[in-house]
């Protein structure tokens, strides 16, 4: 599973607020569980989401990369953050909502583990909570292999690059080196190697509806989610 121990303190920056992406979630929980007062973030690495939903919901966040958990603290302090394996984890108590965001399911390469995240979420889930996970479509991944590096300025002159490269069995590598300026014409090198995979719609579709009463895809960039879709989210209801 991906570490982000040399990543975690540049992510932000890169990334950004997580804004776009936390007002589409507050709106897939004010329409499947309007009555959500407690939210669970599994893989909540800086607490970018947690953040954005703290005023209207109670939270807590989840992951087992220390260094992302540490950006975190700074960022929400007072809220409750755990560190664990998503895929084992019991926090003996419930939640109306368990998310899974920003591909982080993506980071589990075999499809077994993507069920031990779907039974750790249902456990977890208050009678009638919902689960909200995306991820990166095959497709997304197989179009990003075939693109040049991502080159990205920011901060006083670092540099971000990011090239994403085929790896064997479906996982693709999302080589990352940032550059850190020290000054002057001197860079520190900062390099980390992340794995990704994907798993067709369908064998989700059909692995979550062994496990909850109703499920749904949604694609924030279309009415509904298609072949052409790169990043889809699955809402499903205990």
């Amino acid at each position: 599973m991906a570490s982000y121990r040399t990543f975690a303190r540049f992510y932000d920056a890169v990334q950004g607020d997580g804004s776009e992406h936390a007002a589409f979630l507050r709106k897939l929980i004010e329409g499947h569980r309007p009555s959500a007062r407690t939210v669970l973030e599994l893989a909540c690495g800086t607490g970018s989401i947690l953040k954005q939903l703290r005023p209207d919901y109670e939270v807590t966040g989840l992951d087992l990369s220390v260094p992302m958990l540490e950006v975190a603290a700074e960022k929400v302090p007072g809220v409750r953050l755990v560190e664990a394996d998503m895929t084992r984890f019991d926090l003996g108590e419930r939640f109306d909502v368990v998310l899974c965001v920003y591909d982080s399911i993506n980071h589990l390469l075999e499809f077994t583990q993507w069920e031990e995240v779907f039974d750790r979420a249902y456990e977890h889930l208050n009678d009638g909570g919902i689960f909200v996970f995306d991820i990166n479509t095959e497709r997304r991944l197989a179009t990003l292999c075939d693109r040049p590096p991502l080159v990205h300025w920011f901060g006083e002159g670092h540099l971000f690059v990011m090239d994403v490269q085929k790896g064997t069995d479906g996982v693709v590598v999302w080589e990352i080196r940032v550059f850190e300026h020290e000054g002057g014409d001197r860079y520190l090198l900062h390099s980390e190697d992340i794995q990704e995979v994907s798993f067709p719609r369908s064998q989700v579709e059909q692995s979550l509806r062994e496990r909850f009463q109703r499920v749904s895809v949604h694609d924030s960039r279309r009415k509904r989610p298609t072949t052409a879709s790169e990043r889809i989210h699955f809402v499903s209801a205990k």
